[in-house]
């Protein structure tokens, strides 16, 4: 077995300080000077000159990054230390807990006769309705796979559940479910279906409405609605108060063909049926409705051709829409490797989720692992895993 590449080596921050700040408020100022004049000394005076450098080089980054929107960090340190109890005891959720459980469930076994484990539920998201996922959709996780859309469903569930004004108050992010069903059936955009002979109507998929929260669609500002069409992933914007809609795509600065503008169409339709559907005013009213126009937001995306639903999924908790200006979004982009990464974060971000009615089995199992090798070694995008490279206690 060969890697071929190098392997993302999880970051520490060397250049955070060992104390921490104490603020007071204005009342407390003068008797706070007092004292820090009594007990002044060269350790304190040390530490003050420390906390100058400090608030000098934040004013910096203030200002090189005015204009650029604050980026989501790698879960790492606390979140990625988060203890939690389980009938089986408490666990912590380490770095290496998360890269063991993202083998676990994305690793396919296959019997004497030959069958593989890939219809195994491994995954049942308890919150409107079950959402369970397959041993197959988390297997798309894998390095240099495409993402199904049942994991950015789940990853939208979940982001919903957050509690974050973002996604309480503000930001609805809509599963891909009933949108890709919809473009299966529509494939080129059309407004009556070829396969079905039919116009798009959401009572047509009734296993997928349980999961809309019809409450969030019509009373938050923003939707965040991911699509995937011909194995590629976009995100749409919607401002439901100015009836405004954005495109949001890791790959395309516009529409790259006539073909794409009226699968935009037609989508712009779906989601204004499904706003009606779930009690809101439609995005817009009559023939019009079938003309919702959306404008694409320039912003630096992917840099392969596999990680559009990974750029979509980040997106989602990271884009502040009302930073959108010109018809530009800036921001830093990840470098690839934090991109690689970010598969493994998702994968134990579901099977870990408090969401999880499967949870206890994601921590059973994966705290049984042994690995022969580093995990490091064994996430390479191009590494192979099999039996030899794993063991189970």
């Amino acid at each position: 077995m060969m890697a071929r590449t190098i392997p993302y080596v999880p970051k520490t921050d060397p250049g955070v300080p060992s104390f921490s700040l104490g603020l007071t408020d204005s009342s407390q100022e003068g008797a706070s000077t007092q004292e820090t004049e009594r007990a002044k000394s060269p350790e304190s005076a040390n530490l003050i000159e420390e906390l100058d450098n400090l608030v000098q080089k934040i004013a910096s980054s203030a200002a090189k990054g005015k204009n650029k929107s604050p980026q989501i960090q790698r879960e790492t340190g606390g979140e990625s230390s988060a203890k939690f109890r389980t009938p089986g005891g408490l666990y912590q959720i380490t770095d290496d807990m998360k890269q063991k459980c993202y083998i676990w469930g994305t690793r396919l076994k296959e019997d004497a006769d030959g069958n593989t484990n890939e219809y195994e539920e491994m995954c049942t998201l308890i919150g409107q309705g079950k959402y369970i996922l397959m041993r197959m959709r988390l297997v798309s996780l894998q390095a240099k796979s495409d993402i199904e859309s049942q994991i950015v469903s789940a990853i939208c569930l979940i982001l919903n559940q957050k509690n974050e004004k973002r996604f309480q108050e503000q930001i609805y992010c809509l599963p891909s479910d009933i949108v890709c069903m919809a473009l299966s059936d529509h494939p080129k955009g059309e407004f009556v279906s070829p396969k079905t002979e039919k116009e798009f109507r959401v009572e047509a998929y009734p296993s997928f409405i349980p999961f809309i929260d019809r409450k969030k669609l019509t009373s938050h500002p923003y939707i965040f609605a991911p699509v995937c069409h011909m194995g590629h992933w976009w995100l749409w914007l919607i401002n439901t108060t100015k009836q405004k809609c954005h495109i949001l795509d890791p790959l395309h600065k516009r529409a790259p063909s006539d073909k794409r503008k009226q699968v935009n169409k037609f989508t712009g339709y779906v989601f204004s049926r499904l706003i009606t559907y779930a009690g809101g005013e439609p995005l817009q009213k009559g023939e019009n409705e079938k003309k919702i126009k959306s404008s694409y937001v320039k912003i630096s995306g992917q840099k392969t051709s596999y990680d559009c639903a990974i750029y979509v999924m980040k997106w989602m908790e990271l884009i502040e829409p009302e930073n959108i200006k010109k018809g530009k979004y800036e921001w830093d982009n990840w470098p690839q490797e934090e991109v690689d990464h970010y598969r493994v974060e998702y994968a134990s971000r579901i099977l870990l989720s408090e969401m999880n009615k499967e949870r206890d089995r994601a921590i059973r199992e994966s705290s049984a692992i042994r690995l022969s090798k580093p995990s490091s070694v064994l996430l390479s995008p191009f590494c192979q895993i099999d039996s030899a490279d794993i063991e189970t206690a």
